[in-house]
């Protein structure tokens, strides 16, 4: 009798097996074809986020199978072609040097034939790499192919963003998908907080930041996050020739905080030599956390922007790095085989959400904290200043006036036009000196009051700036580089890894700089790239038949322009108010 019970307990246990392990996925899966072929059918536009995922899926799933099963040989089968390129390596990496050279120069000659001023931020990219190559700790021992290839990628990557098609629908597409994400947080925070999330910063944005973070846990924990940031750092490792981890961290930046990145590569940190480590801070300098950038789109700044800021910033990073601190010494990773990315210690997806919220109320904090301390220092300052300069017939002097004339030539160098300059700086100095969150609240009041229709200029004072001008600033803040953040990057790093304090310590400064010129080697090209869309101004002084015909049948000529209805709007006006001159 035990016999038989023993018999079927087998038998119950193999179907059971044969059920879930390969009956229950290709019924689930089958049941998703059915799925997708109904809301594709249904309604293709709407199902478009559906199609995007669902190939994103297959592709990954795809490259993992082939990988696995056929990986080695498919190495086997181009071994001879990378022998063969590695014997001719020399002569090919000068012929390809050469070519790149010539595209560059006939492309900005035939792209800035019509609009030279953008010539002025192609003049800043070189003008940051001729500073850093100067104040560099070690110039004889700079390797040109990390820094070429990273600011070859950075420029190959904005130029997809900026001016392709494909570039601009998929990240205008994937900014709208963000903002609608988060717009989810409100479902919480209105719970919470009731009416009080209208227009109260600790309300609306603050628990963005929470959201964030509790999703990016949550993605840990899937593996998901892991997956993709080491995806981004084998394409950069292969290109700009730099040692697994310090490109591992760099990439983590991408969607991580300065202090969270470098916990990717905890157990290999001690062993990293001075270059290594000033990469991995210059990586969190340059870049800003997604649950940081979550907040910033919640005050109205451009998410594909961004977004395409962030993961331009990673190769860039590298690449200043490099130049700013020449490696001297050996790496002891020159492989990523033996890198591996740790997962959380979670048991299960809720407890990994859950986990992810908690952690986020100390950054929390910090940024409510850090910014009533710092937007309290700076009206003192502005009033000791405006006391000061009163005594001597000027008391309008104040810290953004002064950062204003200081920073003036590193913002003209970016692009922006003169007479937008002046303010524009006021935010980088802003930035630098207080932090990013009060530079992008300044700048979506700026936004702001040109979407409102104010005038350009008010009491002397600049109310706005151009679409072109907004974008290459939302490029040059997109950094945790500032002073208030020394501090949090040698308590973080020290923290993980005690016995680099004073490697840390020494290189804390220069990597701030240097995280500081690639944001502004960022919104370089990103001026260089950028065309701006319909100036009204320019289409306003067309003859008023040629504007009458054009704004009568806009829907009809001119679909793809977006703000033409606005301009048209604004004539419409302009002809009903000297109309009503005219009555009266």
């Amino acid at each position: 009798l035990q016999t038989i019970f023993t018999v079927k307990h087998f038998c119950v246990t193999v179907l059971f097996f044969f059920h879930s392990s390969i009956m229950l996925p290709h019924a689930m899966a089958l049941r998703y074809v059915a799925y997708f072929i109904a809301a594709c059918v249904l309604n293709f536009q709407r199902a478009i986020a559906l199609v995007v995922l669902t190939c994103l899926a297959i592709a990954a799933v795809s490259y993992e199978l082939v990988k696995k099963h056929k990986g080695k040989s498919i190495s086997r089968c181009f071994k001879p072609a990378v022998r063969c390129f590695k014997s001719n390596l020399k002569w090919l990496k000068w012929v390809f040097v050469l070519a790149v050279v010539g595209l560059l120069v006939v492309w900005l000659a035939l792209d800035t034939r019509k609009r030279p001023e953008q010539l002025i931020s192609f003049g800043g990219v070189c003008m940051f790499i001729v500073l850093l190559f100067l104040f560099s700790a070690h110039r004889a021992m700079i390797s040109w192919r990390p820094v070429f290839w990273g600011l070859g990628l950075q420029f190959c990557i904005g130029l997809f963003i900026i001016r392709t098609q494909p570039g601009l629908v998929a990240f205008d597409w994937l900014g709208k998908q963000v903002q609608i994400f988060l717009d989810y947080t409100k479902e919480g925070s209105s719970f919470v907080f009731g009416d009080l999330i209208g227009n109260i910063f600790a309300f609306q944005a603050l628990p963005i930041i929470v959201f964030f973070s509790s999703i990016m846990s949550v993605l840990y924990f899937l593996g998901a996050m892991q997956w993709l940031i080491l995806k981004i750092s084998w394409a950069m490792q292969i290109t700009l020739g730099t040692s697994p981890t310090e490109t591992l961290s760099v990439a983590g930046n991408i969607f991580v905080g300065q202090t969270e990145a470098p916990l990717l590569i905890r157990p290999y940190l001690k062993d990293m030599t001075k270059s290594e480590i000033h990469a991995v801070m210059t990586g969190g300098f340059a870049t800003i956390a997604g649950s940081v950038m979550g907040a910033f789109i919640s005050f109205g700044i451009d998410a594909s922007s961004l977004i395409s800021a962030s993961v331009m910033a990673a190769p860039c990073a590298l690449a200043m790095s490099k130049l700013s601190y020449p490696e001297t010494e050996e790496s002891q990773f020159n492989s990523e085989k033996n890198i591996k990315v740790a997962a959380g210690d979670e048991q299960n997806i809720l407890e990994a959400a859950s986990s992810g919220a908690s952690a986020s109320i100390g950054l929390v904090a910090n940024i409510a904290a850090n910014l009533i301390a710092f937007l309290a220092i700076l009206g003192f300052i502005n009033s000791a200043l405006s006391w000061l300069g009163g005594m001597v017939g000027y008391p309008e002097i104040t810290f953004e006036l002064i950062c204003s004339y200081v920073f003036m030539p590193i913002t003209f160098m970016m692009g922006i036009p003169y007479d937008e300059s002046f303010t524009v700086a006021e935010l980088i100095g802003t930035k630098l000196f207080l932090n990013e969150f009060v530079a992008y609240q300044k700048l979506s009041d700026l936004k702001s009051n040109r979407l409102n229709g104010l005038d350009e200029v008010i009491g002397g004072k600049r109310m706005w700036i151009s679409v072109r001008s907004e974008i290459i600033t939302t490029y040059a803040l997109c950094g945790f580089a500032n002073f208030s953040s020394l501090g949090i990057v040698i308590g973080g790093l020290s923290a993980i890894c005690p016995p680099k304090r004073r490697d840390i310590s020494a290189l804390v400064v220069r990597a701030m700089i240097t995280g500081t010129c690639t944001s502004l080697v960022n919104a370089c090209i990103a001026g260089l790239l950028f065309v701006p869309p319909l100036d009204c101004v320019q289409l306003f002084k067309t003859s008023p038949f040629i504007l009458s015909f054009i704004c009568t049948h806009k829907s009809n000529l001119l679909p793809h322009l977006k703000h033409f209805p606005n301009c048209c709007a604004f004539w419409q006006y302009y002809r009903f108010m000297q109309y009503e001159e005219i009555l009266h």
